[in-house]
């Protein structure tokens, strides 16, 4: 419903096996059980690769923003509070936090408050109504200040 026509008629559309909505609901119970590696996974099927899973999921990235935009869109908030928050996803021990090389450019050393610790990686800001729909997220450097960004 909400795909673009360049992606429901891609190239050998027709010969995969695994349909995409079948690939959306997979990921949705993946979700919802909480098992974070799609490897660990794949493994509760014998017929699915976790590599050719990894890569559709991907690639069904695009048309997964667009589902969540559209849904966003019938959601009445009138009337409702909104809440804007942030929560730290660090990479390494904070031990590390100057000798990592992972995602160095894009991430870097932010501080957690309510630990009064420093770690190195990223920063989520996201809103969020008071019934617990998120509208929106962006992911920033750890660095980058609450009331700076804007989602």
């Amino acid at each position: 419903l909400y795909a673009p026509a360049e992606f429901t008629h891609r190239r050998n559309i027709d010969q995969i096996k695994t349909t995409d909505s079948l690939i959306l609901a997979l990921l949705i119970w993946q979700a919802k059980t909480g098992i974070e590696s799609q490897r660990r996974f794949c493994e509760c099927f014998n017929c699915l690769s976790h590599s050719r899973f990894n890569r559709r999921s991907r690639q069904l990235l695009q048309l997964i923003y667009q589902i969540r935009q559209e849904m966003n869109k019938k959601v009445d908030l009138n009337g409702q509070f909104l809440i804007i928050d942030s929560f730290p996803v660090p990479v390494c021990r904070p031990i590390r936090n100057y000798r990592a090389k992972i995602f160095r450019g894009y991430a870097n050393i932010g501080y957690k408050a309510t630990k009064k610790i420093y770690f190195y990686g990223f920063k989520v800001h996201d809103i969020v109504s008071d019934d617990g729909y998120i509208l929106d997220y962006v992911v920033t450097k750890a660095s980058v200040h609450d009331a700076r960004e804007t989602v």
